[in-house]
C-alpha cells in the first residue's frame, strides 16, 4: 500500500481538535486514524447502499409477454418439485 500526502482544506477545527486528541489518547498516528475513519465511512456507504438496491428488488413487477403474465419461477419449480405451491 503506497502512502499519499493529503491537505484538506474547510476541516472544522474544533472538530479537528477532539480527533487529534483522540489519536494521541489512542497512540495512534493521525493518518491512520484518518485511514481508519475513511475505511468506516465507506463501508456505511456501501452498506446503505445495498440496503436501497435491495428495497428497490421488492418493488418489482411482474413481467407480461403479451397477455399472460409470465411464471417463469412457478414453472421451474413445478418441474424440479412436482408441484405447484
Amino acid at each position: 500500500m503506497t502512502k499519499t500526502m493529503v491537505a484538506v482544506r474547510g476541516v472544522d477545527e474544533d472538530t479537528f481538535r477532539k480527533f487529534r486528541a483522540l489519536t494521541v489518547e489512542e497512540r495512534i498516528k493521525m493518518g491512520d486514524a484518518l485511514t481508519l475513519a475513511m475505511r468506516r465511512w465507506v463501508a456505511e456507504e456501501r452498506k446503505r447502499e445495498a440496503t436501497i438496491k435491495a428495497k428497490n428488488l421488492l418493488n418489482l413487477k411482474p413481467v407480461r409477454v403479451g397477455k399472460k403474465k409470465v411464471r417463469w419461477s412457478e414453472e421451474i419449480d413445478e418441474f424440479l418439485y412436482g408441484e405447484s405451491l
